[in-house]
Protein backbone atom coordinates (compact mmCIF):
# COMPACT_ATOMS: atom_id res chain seq x y z
CA UNK A 1 0.00 0.00 0.00
CA UNK A 2 2.68 2.53 0.66
CA UNK A 3 4.33 2.01 -3.05
CA UNK A 4 1.05 2.74 -4.12
CA UNK A 5 0.60 5.41 -2.12
CA UNK A 6 4.09 6.88 -3.67
CA UNK A 7 3.45 6.40 -6.97
CA UNK A 8 -0.20 8.09 -6.55
CA UNK A 9 1.78 11.40 -5.35
CA UNK A 10 4.38 11.40 -8.06
CA UNK A 11 1.90 11.43 -10.40
CA UNK A 12 0.82 14.78 -8.73
CA UNK A 13 3.85 16.14 -9.08
CA UNK A 14 3.49 17.57 -12.46
CA UNK A 15 -0.12 17.95 -11.66
CA UNK A 16 -0.05 20.64 -9.62
CA UNK A 17 3.24 22.61 -12.28
CA UNK A 18 0.51 22.68 -14.61
CA UNK A 19 -1.95 23.83 -12.05
CA UNK A 20 0.39 26.71 -11.06
CA UNK A 21 0.89 27.78 -14.57
CA UNK A 22 -2.05 27.71 -15.70
CA UNK A 23 -3.74 29.66 -12.70
CA UNK A 24 -0.33 32.26 -12.98
CA UNK A 25 -0.80 32.41 -17.04
CA UNK A 26 -4.62 33.08 -17.55
CA UNK A 27 -5.89 35.67 -15.17
CA UNK A 28 -2.78 37.75 -16.89
CA UNK A 29 -4.51 37.50 -20.21
CA UNK A 30 -7.98 39.06 -18.74
CA UNK A 31 -7.58 42.70 -20.40
CA UNK A 32 -7.84 45.42 -17.75
CA UNK A 33 -5.00 47.14 -15.20
CA UNK A 34 -4.90 45.50 -11.51
CA UNK A 35 -4.12 48.59 -10.19
CA UNK A 36 -6.96 50.95 -11.68
CA UNK A 37 -9.64 48.06 -10.85
CA UNK A 38 -8.12 48.14 -7.38
CA UNK A 39 -8.17 51.96 -6.45
CA UNK A 40 -12.06 52.12 -7.78
CA UNK A 41 -13.22 55.74 -8.85
CA UNK A 42 -9.34 57.38 -7.41
CA UNK A 43 -7.44 58.06 -9.98
CA UNK A 44 -3.38 58.14 -9.69
CA UNK A 45 -0.86 60.27 -11.64
CA UNK A 46 1.49 57.77 -13.48
CA UNK A 47 4.70 58.51 -11.01
CA UNK A 48 2.16 57.21 -8.59
CA UNK A 49 0.81 55.10 -10.77
CA UNK A 50 4.28 53.35 -11.82
CA UNK A 51 5.29 53.18 -8.00
CA UNK A 52 2.79 50.76 -6.77
CA UNK A 53 3.38 48.61 -10.12
CA UNK A 54 6.80 48.55 -8.78
CA UNK A 55 5.82 48.07 -5.32
CA UNK A 56 3.76 44.94 -6.11
CA UNK A 57 6.25 43.45 -8.58
CA UNK A 58 3.56 43.62 -11.78
CA UNK A 59 6.28 45.46 -13.34
CA UNK A 60 8.49 42.34 -13.40
CA UNK A 61 9.14 39.78 -16.51
CA UNK A 62 6.46 37.10 -16.23
CA UNK A 63 8.91 34.42 -15.43
CA UNK A 64 10.08 36.14 -12.59
CA UNK A 65 6.87 36.73 -11.23
CA UNK A 66 5.93 33.42 -11.64
CA UNK A 67 9.13 31.78 -9.87
CA UNK A 68 8.36 34.83 -6.91
CA UNK A 69 4.89 33.39 -6.73
CA UNK A 70 5.95 29.61 -6.60
CA UNK A 71 9.16 30.94 -4.08
CA UNK A 72 6.41 32.11 -1.82
CA UNK A 73 4.30 29.44 -2.46
CA UNK A 74 7.01 26.83 -1.11
CA UNK A 75 7.22 28.85 2.20
CA UNK A 76 3.37 28.49 2.85
CA UNK A 77 2.83 31.90 1.49
CA UNK A 78 -0.27 32.44 -0.83
CA UNK A 79 0.45 35.92 -1.39
CA UNK A 80 -2.02 38.94 -0.15
CA UNK A 81 -4.97 40.11 -1.87
CA UNK A 82 -4.79 43.83 -3.97
CA UNK A 83 -8.11 44.97 -3.34
CA UNK A 84 -8.37 44.01 0.16
CA UNK A 85 -4.53 43.73 1.05
CA UNK A 86 -5.91 40.95 3.44
CA UNK A 87 -4.00 37.32 3.52
CA UNK A 88 -5.37 35.48 0.84
CA UNK A 89 -5.34 32.48 2.99
CA UNK A 90 -6.90 34.48 5.83
CA UNK A 91 -9.55 35.15 3.54
CA UNK A 92 -9.75 31.41 2.18
CA UNK A 93 -10.40 30.41 5.74
CA UNK A 94 -13.04 32.95 5.89
CA UNK A 95 -15.20 31.40 3.18
CA UNK A 96 -13.90 28.15 2.83
CA UNK A 97 -16.60 26.51 5.37
CA UNK A 98 -19.19 27.90 3.65
CA UNK A 99 -18.52 26.02 0.38
CA UNK A 100 -18.05 22.75 2.15
CA UNK A 101 -21.44 23.08 3.96
CA UNK A 102 -23.01 23.62 0.27
CA UNK A 103 -21.12 20.73 -1.24
CA UNK A 104 -21.96 18.28 1.85
CA UNK A 105 -25.59 19.21 1.89
CA UNK A 106 -25.49 18.87 -2.37
CA UNK A 107 -23.82 15.82 -2.00
CA UNK A 108 -26.02 13.85 0.75
CA UNK A 109 -28.84 14.73 -1.11
CA UNK A 110 -27.38 13.58 -4.29
CA UNK A 111 -26.60 10.14 -2.86
CA UNK A 112 -29.78 9.34 -0.98
CA UNK A 113 -31.60 9.95 -4.00
CA UNK A 114 -29.69 8.83 -6.38
CA UNK A 115 -29.10 5.41 -4.58
CA UNK A 116 -32.51 5.21 -4.16
CA UNK A 117 -33.99 6.24 -7.76
CA UNK A 118 -30.55 3.74 -8.97
CA UNK A 119 -32.24 0.64 -6.78
CA UNK A 120 -35.40 0.98 -8.09
CA UNK A 121 -34.61 1.64 -11.73
CA UNK A 122 -32.24 -1.53 -11.67
CA UNK A 123 -34.72 -3.70 -9.81
CA UNK A 124 -37.73 -2.68 -12.38
CA UNK A 125 -35.48 -3.37 -15.46
CA UNK A 126 -37.76 -1.80 -18.66
CA UNK A 127 -40.85 -0.87 -16.67
CA UNK A 128 -42.22 2.33 -16.75
CA UNK A 129 -40.59 3.68 -13.98
CA UNK A 130 -36.80 2.55 -14.96
CA UNK A 131 -37.66 4.88 -18.46
CA UNK A 132 -38.60 7.47 -16.00
CA UNK A 133 -35.92 7.37 -14.00
CA UNK A 134 -33.60 6.92 -16.46
CA UNK A 135 -35.02 9.63 -18.28
CA UNK A 136 -35.00 12.06 -15.18
CA UNK A 137 -30.96 11.37 -14.96
CA UNK A 138 -30.38 12.19 -18.19
CA UNK A 139 -32.37 15.62 -18.15
CA UNK A 140 -30.41 16.72 -14.64
CA UNK A 141 -27.14 15.64 -15.87
CA UNK A 142 -27.25 17.54 -18.86
CA UNK A 143 -29.18 20.46 -17.35
CA UNK A 144 -27.42 24.06 -17.47
CA UNK A 145 -27.01 24.81 -13.51
CA UNK A 146 -27.38 28.78 -14.25
CA UNK A 147 -30.53 27.79 -15.56
CA UNK A 148 -31.88 25.29 -13.43
CA UNK A 149 -31.09 27.78 -10.13
CA UNK A 150 -33.19 30.25 -11.76
CA UNK A 151 -35.79 28.30 -12.75
CA UNK A 152 -36.08 27.05 -9.00
CA UNK A 153 -35.60 30.60 -7.62
CA UNK A 154 -38.56 31.73 -9.75
CA UNK A 155 -40.60 29.15 -8.97
CA UNK A 156 -39.74 28.24 -5.33
CA UNK A 157 -38.90 31.96 -4.43
CA UNK A 158 -40.37 34.48 -6.07
CA UNK A 159 -43.67 32.36 -7.21
CA UNK A 160 -44.50 30.30 -4.06
CA UNK A 161 -42.34 32.37 -1.57
CA UNK A 162 -41.38 29.14 0.24
CA UNK A 163 -37.49 29.87 0.23
CA UNK A 164 -35.25 32.51 0.37
CA UNK A 165 -33.66 33.67 -2.98
CA UNK A 166 -29.63 33.88 -1.77
CA UNK A 167 -27.87 34.66 1.54
CA UNK A 168 -27.31 31.77 3.91
CA UNK A 169 -29.37 32.84 6.64
CA UNK A 170 -32.13 35.88 7.55
CA UNK A 171 -30.19 39.61 8.69
CA UNK A 172 -32.85 39.12 11.73
CA UNK A 173 -30.54 36.51 13.25
CA UNK A 174 -27.54 37.51 14.38
CA UNK A 175 -25.78 34.16 14.64
CA UNK A 176 -21.93 33.77 16.86
CA UNK A 177 -19.53 32.11 14.33
CA UNK A 178 -18.29 29.17 16.39
CA UNK A 179 -17.56 26.54 13.48
CA UNK A 180 -17.68 28.33 10.17
CA UNK A 181 -21.09 25.48 9.28
CA UNK A 182 -23.87 28.00 9.95
CA UNK A 183 -26.07 24.99 10.45
CA UNK A 184 -24.18 23.65 13.29
CA UNK A 185 -23.69 27.58 14.44
CA UNK A 186 -27.63 28.50 14.17
CA UNK A 187 -28.13 24.91 16.29
CA UNK A 188 -25.80 25.83 19.09
CA UNK A 189 -27.05 29.87 18.90
CA UNK A 190 -30.58 28.69 20.37
CA UNK A 191 -32.43 31.09 18.57
CA UNK A 192 -36.21 30.47 17.60
CA UNK A 193 -36.07 29.68 13.99
CA UNK A 194 -32.16 30.47 13.05
CA UNK A 195 -31.65 26.67 12.28
CA UNK A 196 -34.68 26.68 9.94
CA UNK A 197 -33.88 29.44 8.57
CA UNK A 198 -30.10 28.27 7.60
CA UNK A 199 -31.87 25.23 6.33
CA UNK A 200 -34.42 26.91 4.26
CA UNK A 201 -31.48 29.29 2.76
CA UNK A 202 -29.28 26.09 1.92
CA UNK A 203 -32.08 23.96 0.53
CA UNK A 204 -32.09 25.20 -3.51
CA UNK A 205 -28.31 25.90 -4.31
CA UNK A 206 -27.79 22.37 -2.31
CA UNK A 207 -30.41 20.92 -4.76
CA UNK A 208 -29.03 23.02 -7.85
CA UNK A 209 -25.06 21.72 -7.22
CA UNK A 210 -26.52 18.08 -6.57
CA UNK A 211 -28.76 17.57 -9.34
CA UNK A 212 -25.68 16.57 -11.87
CA UNK A 213 -24.22 13.83 -9.32
CA UNK A 214 -27.76 12.85 -8.24
CA UNK A 215 -28.03 11.64 -12.40
CA UNK A 216 -24.74 10.49 -12.12
CA UNK A 217 -25.45 8.52 -9.12
CA UNK A 218 -28.69 6.68 -10.20
CA UNK A 219 -26.88 5.86 -13.22
CA UNK A 220 -24.45 4.07 -12.07
CA UNK A 221 -26.08 2.70 -8.81
CA UNK A 222 -28.48 0.92 -11.91
CA UNK A 223 -25.80 0.05 -13.85
CA UNK A 224 -24.16 -1.90 -11.25
CA UNK A 225 -26.52 -3.44 -9.83
CA UNK A 226 -27.56 -4.81 -13.12
CA UNK A 227 -24.94 -6.20 -13.46
CA UNK A 228 -24.66 -7.96 -9.52
CA UNK A 229 -28.19 -9.29 -9.99
CA UNK A 230 -26.99 -11.53 -12.90
CA UNK A 231 -24.09 -13.25 -10.51
CA UNK A 232 -24.32 -16.99 -9.12
CA UNK A 233 -24.19 -15.84 -5.81
CA UNK A 234 -27.74 -13.90 -5.81
CA UNK A 235 -29.64 -16.87 -7.13
CA UNK A 236 -27.41 -18.95 -4.87
CA UNK A 237 -29.40 -16.61 -2.18
CA UNK A 238 -32.48 -16.25 -3.89
CA UNK A 239 -32.44 -20.22 -4.45
CA UNK A 240 -31.72 -20.59 -0.62
CA UNK A 241 -35.60 -18.98 0.41
CA UNK A 242 -33.32 -15.94 0.96
CA UNK A 243 -36.00 -12.67 1.54
CA UNK A 244 -36.34 -10.12 -1.64
CA UNK A 245 -34.91 -7.34 1.47
CA UNK A 246 -32.02 -9.03 2.04
CA UNK A 247 -31.02 -10.42 -1.24
CA UNK A 248 -30.91 -7.20 -2.16
CA UNK A 249 -29.76 -5.12 0.68
CA UNK A 250 -26.98 -7.18 2.22
CA UNK A 251 -25.73 -9.44 -1.62
CA UNK A 252 -26.78 -7.09 -4.15
CA UNK A 253 -26.26 -3.30 -2.83
CA UNK A 254 -23.42 -4.13 -1.12
CA UNK A 255 -20.83 -5.66 -4.26
CA UNK A 256 -23.19 -3.27 -5.97
CA UNK A 257 -21.23 0.10 -4.47
CA UNK A 258 -18.03 -0.34 -5.19
CA UNK A 259 -17.86 1.40 -8.43
CA UNK A 260 -20.98 3.72 -6.68
CA UNK A 261 -18.18 4.81 -4.41
CA UNK A 262 -15.47 5.82 -6.68
CA UNK A 263 -17.97 8.05 -8.17
CA UNK A 264 -19.21 9.55 -5.34
CA UNK A 265 -15.86 10.47 -4.29
CA UNK A 266 -14.91 11.84 -8.09
CA UNK A 267 -18.13 13.91 -7.18
CA UNK A 268 -17.48 15.01 -3.91
CA UNK A 269 -14.11 16.21 -5.52
CA UNK A 270 -16.08 18.19 -8.07
CA UNK A 271 -18.75 19.55 -6.11
CA UNK A 272 -16.15 21.07 -4.04
CA UNK A 273 -14.44 22.75 -6.98
CA UNK A 274 -17.29 23.35 -8.88
CA UNK A 275 -19.15 25.53 -6.76
CA UNK A 276 -18.82 28.23 -8.44
CA UNK A 277 -22.07 29.15 -10.85
CA UNK A 278 -24.07 27.66 -8.12
CA UNK A 279 -22.63 30.50 -5.49
CA UNK A 280 -23.25 32.87 -8.05
CA UNK A 281 -26.55 32.44 -8.68
CA UNK A 282 -27.52 32.21 -4.76
CA UNK A 283 -25.11 35.26 -3.64
CA UNK A 284 -23.75 32.12 -1.82
CA UNK A 285 -20.18 33.56 0.28
CA UNK A 286 -18.25 30.88 -0.63
CA UNK A 287 -15.10 30.36 -2.45
CA UNK A 288 -16.69 29.95 -6.02
CA UNK A 289 -18.03 33.41 -5.72
CA UNK A 290 -15.51 34.96 -4.00
CA UNK A 291 -13.23 33.44 -6.85
CA UNK A 292 -15.41 34.75 -9.17
CA UNK A 293 -15.93 38.60 -7.69
CA UNK A 294 -12.01 38.49 -8.15
CA UNK A 295 -11.32 37.61 -11.62
CA UNK A 296 -13.32 40.68 -11.94
CA UNK A 297 -11.90 42.96 -10.10
CA UNK A 298 -8.34 41.02 -11.39
CA UNK A 299 -6.88 40.86 -8.33
CA UNK A 300 -4.49 38.39 -8.97
CA UNK A 301 -3.14 36.38 -6.03
CA UNK A 302 -6.24 35.38 -5.09
CA UNK A 303 -7.44 33.94 -8.39
CA UNK A 304 -4.50 31.87 -8.16
CA UNK A 305 -4.76 30.51 -4.59
CA UNK A 306 -8.56 30.10 -5.32
CA UNK A 307 -7.74 28.10 -8.55
CA UNK A 308 -4.50 26.15 -6.73
CA UNK A 309 -7.12 25.26 -3.51
CA UNK A 310 -9.77 23.89 -5.27
CA UNK A 311 -7.44 21.84 -7.69
CA UNK A 312 -5.86 20.45 -4.49
CA UNK A 313 -8.90 19.60 -2.77
CA UNK A 314 -10.29 17.89 -6.00
CA UNK A 315 -7.02 16.29 -6.37
CA UNK A 316 -7.20 15.07 -2.21
CA UNK A 317 -10.50 13.50 -2.59
CA UNK A 318 -9.50 11.53 -5.78
CA UNK A 319 -6.22 10.48 -4.04
CA UNK A 320 -8.36 9.09 -1.25
CA UNK A 321 -10.76 7.31 -2.91
CA UNK A 322 -8.25 5.82 -5.23
CA UNK A 323 -6.66 4.45 -1.85
CA UNK A 324 -10.16 3.48 -0.50
CA UNK A 325 -10.83 1.70 -3.79
CA UNK A 326 -6.63 -0.40 -3.25
CA UNK A 327 -7.78 -1.39 0.19
CA UNK A 328 -11.54 -2.51 -1.30
CA UNK A 329 -10.18 -3.94 -3.91
CA UNK A 330 -6.85 -5.43 -3.81
CA UNK A 331 -5.89 -6.52 -7.57
CA UNK A 332 -6.26 -2.25 -8.10
CA UNK A 333 -2.66 -2.04 -5.67
CA UNK A 334 -1.23 -5.04 -8.10
CA UNK A 335 -1.79 -3.45 -11.24
CA UNK A 336 0.19 -0.07 -10.03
Amino acid sequence: MFTFLLKKLATLIPTLIGITLVSFGLIRLIPGDPIEVMMGERRLDPEAHAALVQRLGLDQPLHIQYFDYISKLAQGDLGQSLVSREPVAKEFAALFPATVELALAALLLAVSLGLALGILAGLKRGSLLDQGVMGVATVGYSMPVFWWGLILIMYFSVGLAWTPVSGRISIEYDITRVTGFLLIDSWLSGEEGAFKSACLHLLLPALVLGTSTMAVVARMTRSSMLEVLREDYIRTARAKGLGAGRVVIVHALRNALIPVLTVVGMQTGSLLAGAVLTETIFSWPGIGKWLIDSIARRDYPVVQAGILISALTFIAVNLVVDLLYGVVNPRIRSQH
